[in-house]
């Protein structure tokens, strides 16, 4: 089993009740949401990363990538 560590918020009384009468797991609640707000985080920095790189690639004329992936392709 990970490790966990315990995080802290706060939300109005009302809520923590109603959430309690409707039988809702808090914390798995809580989970959940930040492992979905993690993943598309790191989705729009691998999106812009990709965007970069393209940018990059783009600058470099396309006989000497194909002249590049040639000669790694005979290296092997």
């Amino acid at each position: 089993m990970s490790r966990l560590v315990t995080v802290t918020g706060k939300i109005p009384v009302e809520l923590k009740e109603r959430l309690r009468k409707l039988g809702v797991n808090v914390s798995e609640v809580i989970r959940r949401s930040l492992e979905l707000e993690a993943e598309r985080l790191e989705r729009e920095r691998l999106k812009s990363m990709t965007e970069e790189t393209g940018e990059i690639l783009s600058k470099i004329p396309d006989e000497e990538l194909v002249k590049t992936i040639r000669l790694s392709r005979e290296n092997r």
